[in-house]
């Protein structure tokens, strides 16, 4: 879901280049969808691409695309994406933007990932992998709204691994750090450090290949995020962060 963000792109080429795939391109933009899955097809000409576009936030929209996609055939892994990088002032001032943003980073992963789990839980198997965000792990002034909703989609996944607990249904949270995609190019613009797609990509695949719970990348995100959740509050609220 979300085949036209870099880091499904990039996960894409990881999953055709180990060997001949069947793959489902999930976007909104025809066009570019096309663009990706004709580079799969150089990178990998045995493997087959299919593309669907899609509403991403009409709930019954939703379950349509995804029940469509399964009767294609048993789900092996499915990759939730999709996302967008919110303007904190924006949402602020805007409650039709706050909205968006809420919908767009938290609630639509969810309904997409529900959707897929009720086909998954009926055929017995399968990955669902989710990608989060440390904005999740603890909210900053200055970008609050999209980590309530990265936060919503970990408490969200949370809840699924217990329901799939002892099955061959595993789901995989990823949470990465600020990444070098063009949705972060303007945080590129102030001199923020960003870590490789291509290195995340790969990370990316990787927990998803071991079935990991939670997978923090690039890793040392997980020991700085223990250090941001421990911080008092009154030494927390100081920070310019």
């Amino acid at each position: 879901m979300g085949a036209t963000s870099a880091m499904a792109e990039h996960c894409a080429r990881l999953w055709v280049q180990a060997a001949p795939v069947d793959l489902t391109l999930v976007g909104r933009d025809h066009g570019r969808m096309e663009r990706v899955a004709a580079d799969l097809r150089v990178r990998s000409p045995r493997s087959r691409i299919g593309k669907v576009c899609a509403d991403f936030l009409n709930p019954l929209a939703i379950r349509a695309t995804v029940d469509g996609i399964a009767r294609q055939g048993a789900v092996d892994i499915v990759l939730i994406a999709h996302g967008s990088l919110p303007e904190q002032p924006a949402c602020q001032e805007d409650l039709s933007a706050c909205s968006e943003a809420l919908r767009v980073n938290g609630v639509s992963p969810v309904l997409f990932a529900e959707a897929f789990a009720e086909h998954m839980a009926r055929q017995g198997r399968g990955t669902l992998a989710l990608i989060g965000s440390v904005a999740g792990d603890r909210g900053r002034r200055t970008n609050y709204v999209y980590g309530a909703a990265k936060g919503l989609l970990a408490r969200y996944a949370e809840g699924l691994q217990h329901r799939f607990a002892g099955t061959a249904v595993r789901v995989v949270l990823v949470k990465p750090g600020p990444t070098d995609t063009p949705m972060t190019a303007h945080l590129k613009a102030q001199g923020v450090r960003l870590a490789g797609v291509e290195q995340v990509a790969r990370q990316v695949v990787a927990a998803i290949e071991a079935g990991k719970p939670l997978a923090y990348v690039p890793g040392r995100w997980r020991w700085i995020m223990v250090v941001i959740r421990h911080l008092p509050r009154a030494v927390f609220h100081r920070m310019k962060i």
